[in-house]
């Protein structure tokens, strides 16, 4: 150990160490308890952010802790490497997508290990290589033979200027991302997984989740699942054989219906829009339009709508009641009608009140009054008495509903029925790069499944972009022509590729056999290491990828590949990186755009926890920036550079410091002067070390029979900090774990004795005070760990190699002396006394009243009764 702290010297050495070592390579062993630590896996976007640090550090330091905790720790790493971004680099640039993504991967690889992360690399996959995609196609075709999946034409967001498909993302506010042209639906096959068919087990199996999952995850998923319980009623069409079924939760207030309200796609819509006049007409299409402003989550569009002129009949009581068609309407929910309950349903109030549609009132209020609905500002959704209701005016709604639910039945024009919101996994994308769809189109038999033989379907090397029409596997006849498996006739490969998480659904098990060519991974050596016992990620992917990897494994148990139906134990969501960005109001192309950048001077307002307000700077004389808070981004050049923070200041410092700055589930705002504090208390541990490091060689081996108190207080704090950072672990509050550590590294720079005059106490409470702490900094900060253990202990194998354990606390010697205890006289703070942690509740009301403030402020009163928390405060209650 140098006597200067050089960290990139110390660092690069023991990444080195490790990497010879293979310390942190790791098999299945069934003698050994296993801790399985996930960070989602990053798309290989070119650089790592200070969001990808937050997010692996956090892994890392629990893997540390783990391993040192004696547990067999599998810790891996991957890229999620299929996506649009390299089409888009294909098509911009010209550039390979493949080399575009391989290149990406290899320097955010180098990030990663210059940050020092405890991958076992052996283990790495990529979702772009066939040895992966094999097995999506393998997964593909084993829910084919379960018919799980299926096609079928459906709409898609396209963009008739392109000539392309558009997620919502790419049409968010209902204009083309590319040419600002209005974008449409339009009619496409496409390929979908039944994710439907495990609503139900989705929904049921959080059960075994909800302990250690986010409450906010769970909510959301149930929300997006949306089970409903209700009937399904048709309503016929006036002078017609057809028919219009609604799906309600609500069949109890039917008698209020004053209208049907279809989505503009609904199929009674199509059949007669030619018979529509030329204002109809307008109003559908401008009703389309809008409704593509549902894509946009930050848009809540106004709801419009027109009367289609034509008339449904209510089965319940004959009533013509008018069909509309409006944009809330969508026709990918239920069954693309809803009637119209505006005295029960407040979207529906809002509607009739801007269409002036009359309705009636169909139950009474809270108080079991009918208010007129000329009188209603607002719908009255609970539940209640109904009136007006026929034959079952006078029933509570549920057994109105029930009792109505069952007429419809009886009658032939409804039934009973569980719906669920969540709609079935559309995986077809017209996009190269992605996994190719192993289905062969012949002309004779039909769509095909590729022989498992045959797999993997490999993407061509090239591909021609050109931005528009058709995948470019569309374009590719070599790939495109091949006969067919069953009876050899010229046929077509599917040139949809999947959906990119369809990848990431599955990815953590591959880690468990990732060399495996024979199958996804050994059931035997992936039942060891799954489910996985820790993830961390961010709470966006709570409805997608979150969900789709839920669907995914309980179909891996249906076929017999796992033995469990949920995949991960724990989930813990961090939040983000965020910065102050500036910009201006400027024009691109004649369009109005944020231009953003860095200013050099700025009068910023701030709040009283320190966001901005507001923010000011003079360009010839006038105010042009305006400041917010936002997620980190090149684009918003508010970016900051991971391998600028390292080389500066150290990857353990920056490490360190990620966590330090905020609770890891809290949104971090990036203030770069924390780093200097953090480098600061890095330094000044490295020299504590250096000072005692001979010294604490020569410690006693046998615990000394007295200690002098200020011996004794350092035990009791080293101690402490060992229960406090234990306890810490569990529930993730790593910020307040490093504080714990500053504030025990204080208390032994404090200490008077000097290496040369330390009596066999202070050095025995010294040295174990030493160990502790370089050996709990380790998880944080491990390069500078392994250089300060190796001068304490005079060992080169490092901390891992060398057995060492994370330390235990003595509950005995991390109890206080005593403790203060705040003394209230009815309910106000009035003095405070000194008694032991173990003091009795009579013990504790005897001190209180003897307490000489006490007394003089009770001076003549009676004292009514003493209330005693232990530990904690002591209330007089005087009259």
């Amino acid at each position: 150990m140098e006597e200067r702290y050089f960290p990139g010297k110390i660092e690069k050495k023991w990444q080195d160490r490790w990497a010879e070592s293979k310390v942190f390579e790791v098999e299945a062993d069934n003698t050994k308890e296993k801790f399985y630590c996930l960070e989602m896996l990053p798309y290989p976007s070119g650089r790592l952010h200070m969001g990808h640090v937050r997010n692996y550090s956090i892994g890392d330091t629990l893997s540390w802790y783990k391993r040192l905790q004696g547990f067999n720790v599998l810790h891996p790493i991957g890229w999620d490497s299929f996506g649009q971004p390299a089409e888009q680099a294909a098509i911009k640039s010209g550039v390979n997508p493949r080399k575009w993504t391989e290149e990406n991967i290899s320097y955010m690889k180098s990030q990663l290990k210059k940050l020092g992360t405890s991958y076992d690399w052996r283990r790495e996959v990529a979702a772009h290589t066939p040895d992966y995609y094999k097995f999506d196609q393998w997964f593909f075709l084993k829910m084919h033979e379960q018919g799980i999946t299926y096609k079928k034409m459906t709409q898609v967001n396209w963009c008739p200027i392109c000539q392309t498909t558009l997620s919502n993302e790419q049409s968010s506010g209902g204009v083309c991302w590319r040419c600002g042209n209005p974008v449409e639906k339009k009619d496409l096959e496409q390929w979908f997984l039944r994710i439907t068919d495990y609503a139900e087990q989705l929904l049921n199996d959080m059960a075994e989740i909800e302990a250690g999952w986010p409450e906010k995850v769970l909510t959301m998923q149930r929300n997006w699942i949306g089970r409903s319980e209700g009937a399904f009623v048709d309503f016929a069409v006036k002078d017609s054989d057809e028919k219009i079924t609604v799906f309600t939760t609500r069949i109890d207030t039917i008698f209020g219906v004053n209208a049907i309200v279809l989505a503009v796609e609904h199929a009674v819509i199509e059949r007669h829009k030619q018979s529509f006049d030329d204002n109809i007409k307008d109003a559908i299409d401008n009703i389309r339009t809008e409704k593509m402003k549902a894509n946009d989550p930050g848009v809540e569009p106004e709801k419009i709508g027109i009367a289609a002129g034509l008339f449904a009949i209510n089965p319940f009581n004959g009533e013509e009641i008018p069909i509309w068609t409006a944009n809330y309407v969508l026709i990918e929910y239920g069954t693309g009608a809803v009637m119209s309950v505006p005295s029960g349903d407040q979207r529906d109030f809002e509607f009739s009140r801007k269409y002036n549609l009359p309705f009636r009132q169909i139950k009474l209020n809270a108080e079991g009054v009918e208010v007129s609905t000329d009188e209603m500002t607002e719908a009255d959704e609970a539940y209640s008495v109904t009136v007006n209701t026929g034959e079952w005016s006078g029933l509570s709604s549920k057994e109105a509903s029930k009792q109505m639910t069952a007429f419809a039945e009886s009658n032939g024009f409804g039934k009973g029925a569980i719906t669920f919101r969540l709609r079935d996994w559309g995986i077809s994308r017209q996009r190269f790069w992605g996994a190719p769809i192993p289905i062969i189109n012949c002309g004779v038999c039909g769509a095909v499944a590729v022989p498992y033989e045959d797999l993997p379907v490999r993407l061509p090397d090239e591909a021609e972009f050109t931005g528009t029409g058709e995948s470019p596997l569309a374009k590719n006849t070599e790939f495109i022509n091949v006969p067919c498996p069953e009876c050899g006739e010229n046929a077509k490969r599917e040139t949809d590729t999947m959906d990119t998480f369809v990848d990431s659904s599955w990815y953590y098990f591959r880690y468990c056999d990732s060399k495996n060519e024979d199958q996804p991974f050994e059931t035997e050596i992936a039942n060891y290491w799954t489910p996985v016992d820790q993830y961390i990620g961010g709470v966006e992917h709570a409805v997608m990828h979150l969900l789709y990897t839920r669907f995914w494994t309980k179909f891996m148990h249906d076929i017999g590949l796992v033995k469990f139906t949920e995949p991960v134990k724990k989930l813990m969501t961090q939040g983000m990186v965020v910065a102050e960005t500036f910009y201006r109001e400027g024009e691109e192309d004649g369009k109005p755009k944020k231009i953003y950048f860095n200013p050099d001077v700025v009068e910023v307002e701030r709040d009283s926890k320190g966001k901005i307000i507001s923010a000011k700077s003079e360009e010839d004389g006038q105010p042009v920036l305006i400041g917010s808070v936002e997620k980190m981004s090149k684009s918003k050049n508010n970016g900051v550079d991971p391998d600028e923070m390292i080389n500066r200041y150290s990857a353990d410092a920056v490490r360190m410091f990620i966590l330090f700055a905020a609770p890891v589930e809290n949104d971090l705002y990036w203030k770069q002067s924390g780093i200097d504090g953090t480098e600061r208390f890095l330094r000044r541990v490295y020299a504590m070390v250096w000072k005692w490091q001979e010294t604490v060689k020569k410690s006693p081996d046998d615990e000394p029979l007295e200690f002098s108190n200020e011996a004794r207080a350092l035990r009791r704090k080293t101690h402490q900090t060992i229960e406090r950072i234990t306890r810490n672990f569990e529930s993730f509050s790593m910020n307040t774990s490093i504080a714990a550590l500053m504030e025990l590294s204080n208390q032994l720079g404090e200490f008077k004795s000097e290496p040369d005059t330390a009596s066999a106490s202070d050095l025995f409470a010294i040295t174990e005070a030493l160990n502790a702490l370089v050996v709990m900094l380790t998880p944080f900060a491990p390069h500078i760990s392994e250089e300060m253990f190796s001068a304490l202990t005079g060992s080169d194998e490092g901390i891992l190699k060398s057995d060492v354990r994370f330390p235990k606390y003595n509950a005995e010697l991390a109890k206080a002396d005593e403790i203060e205890i705040p003394v209230q006289i009815n309910g106000k703070l009035r003095s405070r006394v000194l008694a032991s942690p173990d003091a009795s509740q009579e013990e504790l009301q005897a001190m209180a009243l003897a307490d000489e403030k006490v007394q003089s402020n009770i001076n003549g009163m009676q004292v009514v009764k003493v209330i005693v928390v232990p530990k904690r405060l002591v209330n007089v209650v005087v009259k």
